[in-house]
Protein backbone atom coordinates (compact mmCIF):
# COMPACT_ATOMS: atom_id res chain seq x y z
CA UNK A 1 0.00 0.00 0.00
CA UNK A 2 0.96 3.67 -0.83
CA UNK A 3 0.48 6.69 1.85
CA UNK A 4 -2.47 7.30 -0.33
CA UNK A 5 -4.49 4.62 0.88
CA UNK A 6 -4.31 2.54 -2.90
CA UNK A 7 -2.37 -0.16 -4.19
CA UNK A 8 1.43 0.04 -5.44
CA UNK A 9 1.78 0.48 -8.61
CA UNK A 10 -1.99 0.51 -9.28
CA UNK A 11 -3.40 3.54 -11.44
CA UNK A 12 -7.17 5.01 -12.28
CA UNK A 13 -9.00 3.34 -15.43
CA UNK A 14 -10.21 5.91 -17.78
CA UNK A 15 -13.73 5.15 -18.83
CA UNK A 16 -16.46 7.59 -20.11
CA UNK A 17 -19.84 6.13 -18.54
CA UNK A 18 -23.23 7.03 -20.59
CA UNK A 19 -25.80 8.15 -17.79
CA UNK A 20 -28.72 9.14 -20.03
CA UNK A 21 -31.60 8.53 -17.93
CA UNK A 22 -29.55 6.93 -15.23
CA UNK A 23 -30.10 8.18 -11.42
CA UNK A 24 -27.23 9.86 -9.63
CA UNK A 25 -27.83 10.90 -6.29
CA UNK A 26 -25.66 13.82 -5.03
CA UNK A 27 -25.61 14.01 -1.50
CA UNK A 28 -24.59 17.53 -0.09
CA UNK A 29 -25.93 21.17 -1.80
CA UNK A 30 -23.42 23.44 -1.77
CA UNK A 31 -21.15 24.47 -4.68
CA UNK A 32 -18.84 21.94 -5.14
CA UNK A 33 -22.27 19.66 -5.54
CA UNK A 34 -23.64 21.99 -7.76
CA UNK A 35 -20.84 22.22 -10.14
CA UNK A 36 -21.14 18.56 -10.04
CA UNK A 37 -24.42 18.28 -10.68
CA UNK A 38 -24.74 20.60 -13.44
CA UNK A 39 -22.07 18.00 -15.31
CA UNK A 40 -24.27 15.23 -14.87
CA UNK A 41 -27.13 17.52 -16.40
CA UNK A 42 -25.21 17.47 -19.22
CA UNK A 43 -24.47 13.83 -19.47
CA UNK A 44 -28.81 13.76 -19.29
CA UNK A 45 -28.25 11.77 -15.75
CA UNK A 46 -31.63 12.06 -13.84
CA UNK A 47 -30.04 13.62 -10.69
CA UNK A 48 -31.92 13.70 -7.10
CA UNK A 49 -29.92 15.86 -4.34
CA UNK A 50 -30.32 14.94 -1.11
CA UNK A 51 -29.12 17.97 1.03
CA UNK A 52 -30.81 19.97 4.07
CA UNK A 53 -30.24 22.91 2.02
CA UNK A 54 -28.78 23.55 -1.28
CA UNK A 55 -27.72 27.11 -3.16
CA UNK A 56 -29.55 29.15 -5.40
CA UNK A 57 -28.49 27.30 -8.26
CA UNK A 58 -29.66 24.02 -7.34
CA UNK A 59 -32.84 25.88 -6.38
CA UNK A 60 -33.40 27.07 -9.77
CA UNK A 61 -33.00 23.76 -11.42
CA UNK A 62 -35.07 22.14 -8.99
CA UNK A 63 -37.52 24.64 -9.28
CA UNK A 64 -37.29 24.30 -13.10
CA UNK A 65 -37.89 20.07 -12.77
CA UNK A 66 -34.24 19.39 -14.25
CA UNK A 67 -33.40 18.14 -10.32
CA UNK A 68 -35.12 16.21 -7.69
CA UNK A 69 -34.56 17.18 -4.13
CA UNK A 70 -34.87 15.22 -0.98
CA UNK A 71 -35.00 17.76 1.61
CA UNK A 72 -33.13 16.40 4.61
CA UNK A 73 -29.70 14.75 5.37
CA UNK A 74 -28.64 11.89 4.35
CA UNK A 75 -29.73 8.61 5.49
CA UNK A 76 -28.60 5.01 5.17
CA UNK A 77 -30.60 3.62 1.57
CA UNK A 78 -30.32 7.13 0.08
CA UNK A 79 -28.11 5.16 -2.85
CA UNK A 80 -30.50 2.32 -2.94
CA UNK A 81 -31.86 3.56 -6.87
CA UNK A 82 -28.53 4.70 -7.53
CA UNK A 83 -25.95 3.80 -10.58
CA UNK A 84 -23.82 6.27 -9.24
CA UNK A 85 -23.13 8.23 -6.45
CA UNK A 86 -21.36 12.28 -5.75
CA UNK A 87 -20.78 12.62 -1.55
CA UNK A 88 -20.25 16.58 -1.50
CA UNK A 89 -21.34 17.34 2.00
CA UNK A 90 -18.74 19.30 4.34
CA UNK A 91 -18.75 16.51 6.81
CA UNK A 92 -15.93 13.72 6.47
CA UNK A 93 -18.29 11.29 8.47
CA UNK A 94 -21.08 11.71 6.35
CA UNK A 95 -18.89 11.64 3.01
CA UNK A 96 -17.66 8.05 4.37
CA UNK A 97 -20.92 6.92 5.29
CA UNK A 98 -22.46 7.57 1.48
CA UNK A 99 -18.88 6.30 -0.12
CA UNK A 100 -19.71 2.94 2.50
CA UNK A 101 -22.99 2.30 1.30
CA UNK A 102 -21.80 2.95 -2.12
CA UNK A 103 -19.61 0.56 -1.73
CA UNK A 104 -22.06 -2.03 0.14
CA UNK A 105 -24.42 -1.70 -2.99
CA UNK A 106 -21.40 -1.84 -5.98
CA UNK A 107 -21.97 1.98 -6.96
CA UNK A 108 -19.01 4.14 -7.82
CA UNK A 109 -18.86 7.06 -5.51
CA UNK A 110 -17.26 10.14 -6.07
CA UNK A 111 -16.09 11.60 -2.29
CA UNK A 112 -15.51 15.51 -2.79
CA UNK A 113 -13.74 15.71 -0.08
CA UNK A 114 -10.77 13.36 -0.14
CA UNK A 115 -10.31 11.43 -3.43
CA UNK A 116 -8.32 8.81 -1.89
CA UNK A 117 -10.75 6.97 0.10
CA UNK A 118 -13.72 7.32 -3.46
CA UNK A 119 -14.26 4.61 -5.77
CA UNK A 120 -14.22 7.20 -8.46
CA UNK A 121 -12.91 10.61 -9.23
CA UNK A 122 -14.36 13.54 -11.46
CA UNK A 123 -11.68 14.03 -14.26
CA UNK A 124 -10.65 17.47 -15.10
CA UNK A 125 -13.03 17.57 -18.65
CA UNK A 126 -13.04 19.96 -21.57
CA UNK A 127 -15.00 19.88 -24.81
CA UNK A 128 -13.80 20.96 -28.17
CA UNK A 129 -16.54 20.23 -31.23
CA UNK A 130 -17.47 16.70 -30.86
CA UNK A 131 -14.06 16.02 -28.48
CA UNK A 132 -14.23 15.56 -24.90
CA UNK A 133 -10.74 15.71 -23.59
CA UNK A 134 -10.58 14.46 -19.88
CA UNK A 135 -7.50 14.83 -17.41
CA UNK A 136 -6.48 13.17 -14.39
CA UNK A 137 -3.72 15.21 -12.03
CA UNK A 138 -3.53 12.19 -9.39
CA UNK A 139 -4.10 14.05 -6.32
CA UNK A 140 -2.97 17.60 -8.15
CA UNK A 141 -6.16 18.81 -9.54
CA UNK A 142 -4.95 22.00 -10.25
CA UNK A 143 -2.30 20.03 -12.27
CA UNK A 144 -5.16 18.70 -14.04
CA UNK A 145 -7.32 22.01 -14.79
CA UNK A 146 -3.98 23.23 -16.28
CA UNK A 147 -3.38 20.62 -18.81
CA UNK A 148 -6.97 19.95 -19.54
CA UNK A 149 -6.84 24.15 -20.52
CA UNK A 150 -3.58 23.75 -22.17
CA UNK A 151 -5.26 20.52 -24.41
CA UNK A 152 -8.24 22.42 -25.29
CA UNK A 153 -6.09 25.68 -26.10
CA UNK A 154 -3.94 23.84 -28.30
CA UNK A 155 -6.94 21.92 -30.18
CA UNK A 156 -8.29 25.59 -30.21
CA UNK A 157 -5.76 27.13 -31.74
CA UNK A 158 -4.25 24.44 -34.20
CA UNK A 159 -1.44 22.87 -32.29
CA UNK A 160 -2.97 19.62 -31.98
CA UNK A 161 -4.66 19.08 -34.75
CA UNK A 162 -8.21 18.08 -34.83
CA UNK A 163 -8.67 15.98 -38.28
CA UNK A 164 -11.13 12.97 -38.22
CA UNK A 165 -9.65 9.43 -38.83
CA UNK A 166 -12.71 7.46 -39.95
CA UNK A 167 -16.22 8.67 -41.16
CA UNK A 168 -19.07 9.05 -39.25
CA UNK A 169 -21.77 6.38 -39.12
CA UNK A 170 -24.46 6.85 -41.97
Amino acid sequence: MTADGSEAGVRIYPVGLFLGGRRVVVVGGGPVAERRVRGLLVAGADVLVVSSSVTDGLRELIECGRVSWTQRRYAAGDLATAWYAVAATPSAVVNAAISAEADQRRIFCVRADDATKASAWTLAAGTYGDLTVAVSGGRDPRRATGVRDAIVAALTDGTIPDRPYREPPS
